[in-house]
């Protein structure tokens, strides 16, 4: 199983939009960048990730997971975009900051902190661990 980090901004989709979805999830559309695309079409269902608050909040907040491999984006007609389905999975103990993220040196390469803009990325089995045990703290 791979790991992934999902970036939203809260005001506009936020981890309690997507528990409210519930075992339905919804899909992770409207991403317009082809790494974040590629990501997605690399993600396999069963995949698990963090769901970042971006812009405001600048956390980590929960764990999702995808539900249904990369398919025609709905918000769009263009066929180069694809999206995932995302389901809420549980929300983290509490939150983990980017404040914290950036300041623990095992993280100092996670796409979280080396590639900000980026909104669908991947996360290793270790950035996984540590952000988790963080989250335990």
């Amino acid at each position: 199983m791979a790991h992934w980090l999902f970036k939203s901004e809260p005001f506009k989709f936020s981890f309690a939009d997507l528990k409210a979805r519930g075992a339905a999830g919804t899909e992770w559309d409207g991403v317009r960048n082809y790494q974040a695309r590629n990501n997605m079409r690399a993600m396999q269902v069963g995949d698990q990730g963090f769901f970042y608050h971006s812009n405001d909040g600048l956390e980590i907040v929960g764990i999702c997971e995808v539900i249904a491999l990369a398919h025609p984006d709905s918000t769009t007609d263009d066929p180069r975009w694809t999206c995932v389905d995302l389901k809420a999975v549980r929300d983290l103990p509490r939150p983990v900051t980017l404040t914290e993220i950036k300041a623990e040196p095992a993280l100092s390469k996670m796409s979280l902190v080396t590639s900000m803009r980026l909104s669908v990325q991947p996360v290793t089995d270790a950035e996984w661990a540590t952000v988790l045990a963080m989250a335990e703290r």
